[in-house]
């Protein structure tokens, strides 16, 4: 271009200039891109597939978009020496320009970000957004091979704690007196709303598997499609954490066909007999199918960190030592087989009785097991696990307790979960394996262990913190959190970039569950616990808003929402045990028990929910909107967790709604109760113009032009 001296120009032909070299700035709020079907397809390649992936841009806004990737490795050989791929413009909208490549016969992991110019500057987009740098941490990842069963992807699931779910059958219930376990006699509850104690280990309230076959029905109505239940086998706490026998069962939650007669170890008799056992694993083969019939799967809680002290492998109450049909355990004998299940501090004295094997976290009553030194113990597990899964039992799946803390060391912990997941995939391909697990767990869900986890750090944590400033035990309140819309925004940002998209369209969203305070009693922000405020106290105060508020969330968010028994019916409760109260069958809350009902049969209704991408729209004090979307429809979800009305403008085009478009309410809920009657939404200029009650939730949808 020749000079031109500006100073010489007239004003008219100086703006006319200005006009003609302005450069028009990048539209950061445009650009978009996730690793869901609408960005990655497949979503989940098989091995040697070709992977599409797309990037989104405003139209005519970039000069170039390319993908910088590690794993190149991973990548038909002929590209082996790639460092990036270029984009080319697939398809244009009005608004949008939709850039995509194609690469070829992916065989297993990549990280990759986008790398867009304009003007002679290079952008980095990923997880994080659009930066100057690239953050690896934050960059998507698709994983050929890795495959998490379609049915949990969204999938609405139940958690239950079965001791305190329901009474089915009387005839199984613990006896007053009828053995002593950590210093306490196992004791009967008095009526079934009687409240937990302080040390409620062996307090039983009856609640069985029949309970939950007599409500299946109930299940099905409120929307469940699968239900996780805390353990189930043979232990002599109410939790059963602390396993005494994986093969079957405990008699307690299933069947008694022989009870024990006067002068009779009763517990002993109750738990060991064969035709009790055998009786309750058909007892809970009839529960899979009645669930099958309600179109619910199973999942059961796999405990294989720790057993109990009661455990016929160690059997420090000597429970199996007369009997004809077991070894001798553990603890009895230095010579019984199971020796090297357990690690000794003294293993050449000290029997009978020897007390000086690992516990978890110094546990005595939960002797941690010892896989690297019995491989006989590794097998055992391993055959536990897939027997399970298989016929005639044929459960979904797995939750796997403290999954991280398993074996002595990390390398051994990826081992086994490695073969766990073979096992179990061959055995059962659509058997989801789901994780305990408190912080990244980037390195267990690189598609060759688990499938997924309990989302704590990327649902639980900053739910809990954003609405309640609570923590999840009620332990600590924190006024900074509370209403923290960016820290809700960057936690999940950072939390979800630990997760392929199919890890996270299984992962576990919950409120509440055995572990932490019921999410009702958080709501009334009190720091506190049982032995320190009481019963009365988890129920004083509480917002029912804010629990309306947090299901539109949940029901709404990425992955499977999983609602602990009694959520919905209104219990509250400090954190364990105050959190096991029994269902109150006939006094349930309504209002919240109608509202559960109504939210699930919406994310039902709507694949958006279960696999649809997420995009944050909107975040203030106290404010949060953002959409789900896929090819047929967009919802917008505006949550006020403020005391007062917000005037908000919402830039709903970044959500593909059209500048000028119809939008409907799906759900509202406000502190007044909720509504399911649709009202209309103009959205104009691409905005929609909103005002949101306090402490209101709703959601809004669109639907696409056919």
């Amino acid at each position: 271009m020749e000079h031109i001296e500006i100073s010489v120009l007239s004003n008219l032909e100086r703006s006319s200039l200005l006009a003609r070299t302005a450069r028009v700035p990048i539209n950061m709020q445009a650009i978009f891109s996730d690793t869901t079907s609408g960005y990655v397809f497949p979503q989940e390649p098989a091995r040697g597939e070709d992977v599409r992936i797309r990037l989104r841009t405003a139209r005519g806004n970039v000069d170039s978009v390319r993908m910088v990737f590690e794993g190149g490795e991973y990548i038909d050989e002929n590209l082996r020496s790639h460092a990036y791929f270029t984009l080319s413009v697939e398809h244009s909208t009005d608004l949008f320009d939709y850039y995509s490549v194609t690469i070829p016969k992916l065989i297993g992991r990549i990280s990759y970000a986008f790398q867009i110019m304009k003007d002679g500057r290079a952008y980095y987009y990923n997880r994080r957004g659009l930066r100057p740098n690239v953050d690896k941490d934050y960059n998507f990842v698709v994983i050929a091979g890795f495959k998490t069963p379609d049915w949990a992807k969204g999938a609405v699931m139940y958690q239950i704690y079965v001791d305190r779910f329901r009474n089915g059958d009387a005839g199984n219930d613990v006896v007053d007196g009828e053995y002593e376990y950590l210093g306490l006699k196992a004791t009967r509850f008095a009526n079934w709303g009687q409240l937990p104690q302080n040390m409620d280990v062996c307090n039983f309230a009856g609640g069985d598997l029949q309970g939950v076959i007599d409500k299946m029905g109930y299940l099905e109505e409120l929307g469940v499609e699968a239900i996780y239940f805390t353990p189930i086998f043979v232990s002599p706490s109410n939790h059963k954490y602390d396993i005494q026998d994986y093969d079957y069962v405990d008699p307690h939650f299933g069947v008694i066909v022989e009870d024990g007669k006067p002068g009779d170890n009763l517990y002993a008799k109750r738990t060991t007999d064969r035709a009790n056992l055998e009786a309750s694993n058909a007892l809970m083969i009839k529960l899979i199918d009645t669930a099958r019939k309600h179109g619910i799967r199973v999942i059961l809680d796999g405990v294989f960190n720790h057993c109990g002290a009661f455990n016929k492998w160690i059997d420090s109450e000597r429970l199996y030592s007369d009997l004809p049909d077991y070894e001798v355990g553990a603890f009895v004998s230095r010579e019984s087989p199971y020796h090297n299940y357990f690690r000794w501090h003294n293993s050449t004295s000290g029997w009978p009785g020897n007390e000086s094997y690992d516990g978890w976290w110094g546990h005595k009553n939960h002797p941690k097991l010892n896989f690297e030194g019995s491989r006989e113990l590794y097998d055992y597990i391993m055959e536990i696990g897939r027997k399970w899964v298989s016929a005639p039992l044929g459960i979904d799946g797995w939750r796997m307790d403290v999954a991280a803390d398993l074996g002595y060391s990390l390398d051994f912990n990826h081992k086994f979960w490695k073969d766990f997941r073979k096992r179990m995939k061959d055995a059962n391909p659509e058997a989801i394996i789901l994780a305990e697990h408190y912080g990244d767990p980037g390195r267990w869900l690189q598609g060759d262990e688990w499938d997924t986890v309990m989302n704590y750090d990327a649902f639980m944590d900053p739910v809990t913190w954003f609405l309640t400033g609570m923590q999840k035990h009620s332990d600590e309140f924190r006024s900074d959190m509370l209403n923290n819309a960016q820290a809700f925004e960057e936690t999940m940002c950072r939390e979800i970039s630990r997760f392929t998209a199919g890890s996270l369209q299984c992962a576990m969203n919950q409120l509440s569950n055995h572990d932490h305070s019921r999410f009702l009693t958080r709501t009334n922000m009190t720091v506190g616990r049982l032995h320190t405020h009481g019963s009365e106290a988890a129920g004083i105060g509480i917002n029912k808003a804010i629990m309306l508020e947090a299901v539109v969330i949940q029901m709404t968010w990425p992955g499977a929402p999983t609602i602990y028994y009694g959520d919905e019916a209104g219990l509250v409760g400090w954190t364990d045990p105050d959190n096991r109260r029994t269902y109150p069958w006939g006094k349930e809350d309504r209002l919240l028990l109608d509202f559960h009902k109504d939210m699930s049969r919406i994310r039902r209704e709507h694949a958006t929910f279960r696999t649809g991408s997420l995009m944050f729209l909107h975040g203030e004090f106290g404010v949060l909107a953002y959409a789900r979307w896929d090819d047929e429809k967009v919802f917008v979800i505006i949550v006020n967790n403020n005391f007062t009305d917000k005037t908000l403008c919402i830039p709903v085009w970044r959500a593909e709604i059209a500048p000028s478009a119809d939008m409907y309410s799906v759900i509202k809920a406000s502190k007044g109760g909720y509504s399911v009657t649709p009202a209309l939404y103009r959205v104009a200029g691409g905005h929609l113009e909103f005002e949101a009650k306090p402490f209101s939730a709703e959601v809004l949808m669109y639907r696409r032009p056919c």
